[in-house]
């Protein structure tokens, strides 16, 4: 009987470890005033070596494109679009397409006037994340970035 036991135990404990869950991005928030009214957002991806997240600029039929929604407030407007860097570029055969990506780290970075000298922004960025055997769903996650 203590044999099963130990069995099933072993059994359990390698089901968990093959059911992992997947998670090779992570999210960092911040902001920084660059004036008395204004200042910008920085979104910060750092991504697990052999993956890639994707630029907001993808065509029909790729990989979903990192995107931000951001909550409306009274207590700011935003100065143009968020800005990435320079993505790298590569045929990805899953999406018979260029694609634009990121690996390791990417910072995106989003320009507010302020009309209130102390906020919160908040919003959520969704994104995909790929690496040469397999794509995740996309996911979301959900952020708030104090401005004082």
């Amino acid at each position: 009987m203590k044999r099963l036991t130990v069995v099933i135990v072993a059994l359990f404990a390698l089901s968990a470890t093959q059911a992992q869950i997947l998670d090779p991005v992570k999210w960092t928030f911040a902001a920084k005033k660059t004036g008395k009214d204004e200042a910008v957002l920085f979104l910060k991806a750092t991504i697990d070596n052999g993956w890639n997240i994707y630029s907001q600029h993808i065509g029909e039929g790729g990989p979903v494109p990192t995107s931000f929604n951001f909550t409306p407030s009274s207590d700011y407007q935003f100065i143009g679009e968020v800005l990435e860097p320079t993505p790298n570029k590569k045929f990805e055969k899953t999406f018979n397409m260029q694609v634009l990506y990121f690996n390791k780290e990417v910072v995106f970075q989003q320009k507010i006037k302020l009309k209130k000298g102390q906020t919160v922004v908040k919003g959520a960025v969704e994104f995909m994340v790929c690496n040469d055997q397999q794509c995740l769903p996309p996911d979301e996650k959900v952020f708030a970035i104090s401005i004082k």
